[in-house]
């Protein structure tokens, strides 16, 4: 299905700045690219798909922190142009892919052009959904059945539940959090907060994930979790990760996550179905990020802790959190790589006692964090945290002026 003749993308920051940004690319190097983003930009399919996977071999020449910014706006700027060429064609998925890459993988010069494009096309695409015969139905659950609570006891680590319950508020006043948590750097599960969230009603209903989001490209972890040998990130749509979340027999080498991903900037839709807590605003500090955390029955975060206060809230779903207080660090065996100090040598599904003994009579507090709860982590807290069923939830970071946990 082909679009009108005069109907386009509007970039009017590219088309602001374009010149600039190639003579800019040229200096460093890019005389390549640039020729063929002039050829891409005058209407050659061909030399943007060029200039593409030439930006793309410079986003991969080395670590991502020494890659010229530069390079990200260059490969923007070129999934703008090949974008253009796919709605112009009517083929709405792959510009919609095309410009989540951008999103996700370029810099920051043209991203009002990408997300104005994004929403061009999700209307176009849900316009031609319809016209096509489709249409939602009832909706089909995400998650459908209360959990076993005898099998969550068989695979929780040992002691769960067993120990001391984290402290539960119901609708907690922000003064209450204050005054009974916060300053005192305690966690606490607070209920009755969320019901006012449009995606309390939305998201366990997977026609409606679909029909926001289904076409749209997001990075994934597959394995069993970060530390593991065998993990791996992937790039997949959103419809293709829930059909992985709804599968039975997934093997934990296998398992799919949305993990710690700024979910809610790329796609605006999600977006508007959650509310930022005033608990966040304790301190009077400022957010730092929201972050998505998607996942079936299984997905495990490691013990591991966090430099920022933090807002764990679970739209849908149940999970297990353990915590251990900031003072136990010794205790819980953190590696010694840089990159990895904030997480702990020890497999708490699999602890060995005789390597890690500190660990065995090291005290913590744990809880089920259920579908409309809210959970606060201090700071520094370790936490261990295992999603029971099929679940969807969402953390708020925040720092205070005062606080230094930039490390």
């Amino acid at each position: 299905m082909s679009v009108p003749a005069g109907d386009h993308l509007k970039t009017p920051t590219l088309d602001r700045e374009s010149g600039a940004l190639l003579q800019e690319i040229a200096a460093h190097g890019g005389y390549a690219y640039a020729a063929m983003s002039a050829q891409a930009a005058a209407g050659d399919m061909r030399a943007a798909e060029a200039s593409r996977e030439m930006a793309w071999e410079q986003l991969h020449s080395g670590p991502w922190h020494s890659v010229l910014p530069i390079w990200r706006d260059a490969y923007s700027m070129a999934c703008i142009h090949v974008a253009k060429f796919h709605y112009r064609d009517g083929d709405f998925k792959e510009a919609l892919r095309v410009l989540d890459m951008g999103l996700i993988m370029g810099g920051t010069l043209l991203k009002k052009d990408l997300e104005s494009a994004v929403e061009k096309i999700t209307v176009k695409a849900r316009e031609a959904r319809v016209s096509e015969g489709e249409h939602n139905g009832v909706g089909k659950r995400l998650v459908q059945e209360d959990i076993d609570m005898e099998e969550v006891l068989r695979i929780l680590p040992l002691k769960s539940l067993f120990s001391k319950i984290v402290a539960k508020r119901s609708a907690l006043s922000l003064e209450g959090f204050l005054r009974e948590f916060f300053l005192s750097g305690s966690p606490v599960i607070i209920s009755d907060c969320m019901s006012h969230w449009p995606a309390r009603a939305k998201w366990n209903d997977l026609d409606y994930l679909k029909s926001v989001a289904g076409d749209r490209t997001v990075p994934v972890e597959v394995g069993r979790n970060y530390l593991c040998s065998d993990w791996k990130q992937e790039l997949i749509t959103f419809s293709q990760f829930l059909e992985r979340m709804q599968s039975s027999d997934c093997p934990p080498t296998l398992l799919t996550y949305l993990a710690q991903h700024q979910l809610f900037d790329q796609i605006s839709e999600l977006r508007k179905d959650i509310l930022v807590p005033d608990y966040c605003f304790a301190g009077g500090g400022g957010l730092r990020s929201v972050n998505a955390w998607f996942g079936p029955a299984g997905t495990v975060t490691p013990l591991h802790h966090d430099p920022h206060h933090n807002i764990l809230a679970q739209v849908v779903g149940k999970k297990y959190v353990r915590l251990y207080s900031s003072s136990l660090s010794e205790e819980l065996y953190p590696h010694s790589e840089t990159m990895l100090c904030n997480s702990s040598q020890v497999d708490l599904d699999n602890i060995d006692e005789k390597e890690f003994p500190k660990i065995v009579d090291s005290e913590f507090v744990d809880c089920i964090l259920e579908a409309g709860e809210m959970l606060y982590i201090p700071p520094k807290w370790w936490h261990y945290v295992r999603s029971l069923t099929a679940s969807l939830s969402v953390s708020f970071w925040w720092s205070n002026p005062e606080d230094s946990t930039d490390s």
